[in-house]
């Protein structure tokens, strides 16, 4: 079960709505954290179905504040207190508390659950190794546990805990979610899956144990493209397999999961893979959530791109000057299963992630089924453009790959032009969306990412196709309208000599070389054309907006035309 390469697609049993329930019982705490966190002591159970609210920390013996549903972690219980520790258990009943959580320090709670059943609360008690910080802290974070979840819900939200127990049902083995320092983010409960003392400590501590193969096992998960097994033949010690969480290169975590008690699934590597992907849109979700700074920027962004901010009100909230020169990229999903506006909503903490990579002060919004990235670039000399085309690319590409490896999804990217100040930044958003359009009419087999630079004769052409004044027959210049009639009736040629004359610049040899007709016959048809139909080859505007409606109305007809002589009458 070793692993050195990645694994394909799996799909991993997440099921139910995908938005979290935001309040939870205290059934679903004690369920959510476990025996090794929490156990009930009451022996009335229906107690359990209870609001949870808020933890509060308190010493036996201190003043409790109103605790409105809350739970209070009462620190310094012990078998020569108990009379103070029941006073503390009524207290915390007058003053509105749903639950008390205690040590038990050895001593028999049967009295203490009598004094909680008839105040109407509910005792549990918490291993005497468990650091009160640290069941202060899960408590927070199991309490807005969800008991179905799927992928996170467009706001943002999710539980890692009930993400925990998905995946471990999926495995089959006991699953922890940690960040690379070995602190434990989430851990599942289920029934039938053991574990050993290293996760057991690692509960109580919200953090692994340290040992001395810790770094080389957590350098050895980051640098595999996949997961990675650890055999164990020690029965205090469960082999286990792991995968780094990923957002393009950066490390976002890891999960664990016990393999050998019970033995999990077959097709473990690959379930694993699709649940490090999930795990990834939680985590960039969560850090997105709890980053107040980013979330200011982003409106501040969403206002200049709407027009309710101005670009002096934008630069003083994105942390720019308004003469910051800066390119705009568009990431457009292809061919999403669901919504554009969900699914521009599940990559937009992907994109904001290489953002960052770029710049630091980069934001990027997810709006009408799509994400703008803005990206502040440094003034360079016309020397430096084609590195900085590269380095756009690359990005790009980067982009794509983690959004399909993260989510499964294709997108696009479309660059627009490098502008010089925030009051131009819609200049390159749309232009940026006129790349997507050149590139979504290239469909599968072309690029999926672009600069402007790479499609600008495109985007022109598409730009000009999409109001109708070069098709427009009524918007026909006369003696346009005359070229095409004669063609059209006589079988001449006159169209695509005049288009291959304006695209040589007036060369007559060239002319002829690319209709493959004698030179003297290139000049007698130029001639013909101002003196049949008043062609002007000088007229400036008149001229480009000549070759501009034979480039539309003759393109098809003259892709079909072959390089025999045309109709002799001329």
């Amino acid at each position: 079960m070793g692993a050195t390469e990645a694994v394909p697609s799996a799909t991993i049993v997440l099921s139910g709505d995908a938005r979290p329930t935001r309040t939870v019982s205290l059934r679903d705490l004690v369920e959510t954290l476990g025996p090794y966190a929490v156990r009930l002591v009451s022996t009335r159970s229906e107690i359990l179905d209870l609001q949870a609210g808020e933890p509060v920390v308190s010493g036996v013996g201190e003043p409790l504040p109103h605790l409105d549903g809350g739970i209070l972690l009462l620190a310094g219980a012990q078998p020569g207190r108990w009379g103070e520790t029941l006073e503390c258990l009524r207290a915390a009943a007058l003053a509105g508390g749903h639950a008390v959580i205690l040590k038990a320090g050895g001593a028999d709670l049967a009295e203490a659950a009598d004094v909680a059943d008839a105040v109407g609360i509910a005792l549990l008690s918490t291993p005497d190794e468990m650091a009160w910080r640290h069941l202060d802290a899960l408590v927070t974070a199991a309490g807005t546990a969800s008991t179905r979840l799927g992928d996170p819900s467009p706001d943002g939200r999710g539980d890692l805990f009930a993400l925990a127990n998905a995946i471990a049902a999926s495995l089959g083995g006991a699953v922890t979610i940690e960040e690379t320092t070995g602190r434990v983010m989430a851990y599942s409960n289920l029934a039938g899956q053991e574990i050993d003392e290293i996760r057991r400590l690692a509960i109580l501590g919200r953090q692994t144990p340290d040992r001395p193969t810790n770094s080389e096992e957590y350098h050895a998960i980051i640098r595999a493209a996949g997961p990675v097994f650890f055999a164990s033949d020690r029965p205090d010690y469960a082999s286990r397999l792991t995968i780094a969480v990923r957002a393009g290169h950066h490390v976002l975590g890891v999960i664990f999961v016990l393999a050998d008690r019970p033995p999990i699934v077959e097709d473990a590597e690959s379930v694993l893979a699709d649940a490090a992907r999930v795990t990834a849109l939680h985590l960039l979700r969560a850090h997105g959530d709890e980053d107040p700074d980013r979330t200011r920027r982003v409106e501040m962004l969403r206002g200049l791109l709407s027009g309710d901010l101005d670009a002096d009100q934008a630069a003083a909230g994105l942390g720019l000057t308004t003469d910051t020169a800066a390119v705009a990229a568009v990431v457009r999903p292809v061919d999403a299963e669901s919504s554009a506006e969900v699914a521009a909503a599940r990559i937009a903490d992907l994109v904001a992630v290489h953002g960052k990579y770029w710049h630091e002060r980069s934001v990027s919004v997810a709006a009408s089924g799509q994400v703008v990235l803005l990206l502040p670039v440094e003034p360079a000399p016309a020397a430096s453009d084609d590195r900085s085309a590269t380095r756009l690319r690359r990005l790009g590409e980067q982009i794509r790959a983690s959004v399909r490896r993260s989510t499964g999804l294709e997108v696009e990217v479309g660059f627009g032009p490098v502008v010089g100040g925030l009051a131009e930044v819609l200049v390159s958003v749309g232009l940026a969306e006129q790349v997507l359009t050149v590139l979504g009419a290239a469909g599968s087999n072309g690029s999926r990412v672009a600069t402007l630079d790479d499609v600008r004769s495109q985007v022109v052409l598409g730009g000009w196709a999409e109001h109708p004044v070069s098709s427009e027959t009524r918007l026909l210049l006369p003696q346009v309208r005359a070229v095409l009639e004669h063609d059209a009736i006589q079988g001449t040629a006159y169209a695509e000599t005049l288009l291959t004359y304006l695209g040589t610049f007036g060369d007559v040899v060239a002319t002829a070389q690319r209709l493959n007709v004698h030179e003297n016959t290139a000049r007698y048809r130029v001639r013909r054309l101002a003196e049949m139909f008043g062609i002007e080859l000088g007229a400036g505007d008149e001229t480009l907006v000549t070759w501009m409606q034979l480039r539309t109305q003759a393109a098809e007809r003259l892709s079909q035309t072959t390089t025999a002589p045309p109709h002799v009458g001329m």
